[in-house]
């Protein structure tokens, strides 16, 4: 079983390093002495790190490979990493301070739309610029907010049809108790019914939980012919733990997974999931030279056994995409930058990559792959072409997923997640 190896001492070197910088160089102006300060926002600690902490190395690498070449604007960049502790008020609180304090000219991060959500508000209050590189549930568009992950159409709903087509039609849902599970869910549904299939079952438990017995007993009554699960973070350990413990096999029930990629399976162990599904953009058995040269640079970077995911890939590629606008832009302003991003591409690991002008999100290629006992996914289903971002499905208007968001907001008390309180659901 492959395993990623993460080096905590070099974020905290890299962390070191900037805020020396931002000491050293407050009360002038910028010469080309000065190195150009970039916020790395993820979570380093909690429930996400295990997600979360590979991102950052990723980040990293594409910063400094920007350097490598020579830095941007005759300047370095200076990454200044923060933890978001997987706790989205501190997301917000560490934006607020890379922006206003370290004085960064771009954030790389958030993982949880829970998070994201808490950081959108601080981004566009100042003007400031957000590259987020994690698959969501749309319903989103912010003139400051470049999307990098996928849109429902680039991921769920394909992912979806495919299940339907080739393990069953009778599905059963499973989330973390947050905004991302909750709306995806609400668009499977959809799907599912417009199929002609039945969702026989659905059910939460909050962030980091490790009580999953209910919930897969409740998938063992009502005995369902495919899973989609939207748990996030290290709660998938316990997840999987439980479906085999209650004696749901892959060749039982199969489960297609949105949010574990090889950097998750690596810490779960890969061995529980072997012949299970996942639904992304980015695999790392894609062949090209792109992704040759950016899993060689990782190996690299974090030793000869680490291994990429999607959500790395994509924050990899947002900092190309951002260097490359800046240099166009002869600037490191937000809305400089913005402007030369507008139909920006760049050969990615995952293939070619567009932003899109209108909803600032990328197009991308869909991909569905099959867990290996080695920890990779063979590729069964492939879009074959990038695919256009649409994040609000059609099916309601914008007013309606508008009015969704703000009702599941006001049910959790103003968060963006089921604050506390123990695994639910219905079936």
């Amino acid at each position: 079983m492959t395993r990623s190896i993460l080096r905590p001492a070099s974020l905290a070197i890299a962390v070191a390093g900037a805020l020396l910088a931002a000491g050293c160089f407050a009360g002038r102006g910028p010469s080309a002495a000065d190195p150009i300060r970039v916020g790395v926002l993820h979570s380093l600690s909690g429930t996400m790190a295990i997600s979360e902490r590979s991102v950052v190395e990723a980040t990293l690498l594409a910063i400094d490979e920007v350097n490598a070449a020579g830095g941007l604007l005759g300047r370095r960049l200076e990454p200044v990493v923060r933890d978001g502790q997987s706790d989205a008020a501190t997301f917000a609180r560490e934006a607020e301070r890379l922006i206003t304090g370290d004085q960064v000219a771009v954030t790389f991060g958030c993982w949880t739309s829970a998070s994201r959500k808490q950081v959108r508000p601080v981004v566009e209050r100042h003007g400031h610029l957000l590259f987020y590189p994690v698959q969501y549930e749309g319903l989103e568009q912010s003139p400051f907010i470049v999307y990098t992950g996928a849109t429902p159409n680039q991921q769920i709903i394909p992912a979806v049809t495919w299940a339907f087509d080739h393990l069953g039609r009778r599905f059963f849902l499973v989330g973390s108790d947050y905004v991302f599970p909750r709306t995806a869910n609400a668009i499977i549904r959809h799907a599912v019914q417009a199929l002609g299939g039945e969702v026989v079952g659905e059910a939460y438990a909050p962030l980091g939980s490790r009580e999953m017995a209910a919930i897969a007993g409740s998938i063992e009554r009502t005995k369902p012919e495919v899973i989609l699960n939207t748990i996030n973070g290290d709660s998938n350990a316990a997840f999987f733990d439980a479906l085999r413990t209650s004696g749901i096999s892959t060749a039982a029930i199969p489960t297609v997974s949105f949010s574990i990629g090889e950097t998750e399976l690596a810490t779960i162990g890969a061995e529980r999931l072997v012949g299970d599904y996942a639904a992304w953009n980015y695999f790392q058995s894609v062949a090209s030279a792109e992704n040759e040269r950016f899993v060689q640079g990782l190996r690299r970077r974090l030793g000869p056994t680490a291994v990429a995911s999607d959500p790395m890939e994509a924050a990899y590629f947002g900092v190309h995409l951002w260097a490359l606008s800046v240099q166009e832009a002869g600037s490191t302003a937000p809305r400089d930058v913005l402007r030369t991003l507008a139909d920006q591409s760049f050969p990615a690991p995952e293939g070619v990559v567009y932003v899109d002008a209108v909803t600032q999100h990328a197009w991308k290629t869909v991909r569905i792959g099959r867990v290996r006992p080695d920890g990779q996914f063979d590729v069964v289903w492939s879009s074959g072409r990038p695919v256009r971002p649409t994040p609000f499905p059609a099916y309601r208007s914008r007013a309606e997923w508008e009015a969704f968001l703000s009702g599941w907001f006001d049910r959790w008390g103003g968060q963006w997640a089921q604050p506390g309180g123990q695994p639910g659901g219905r079936s």
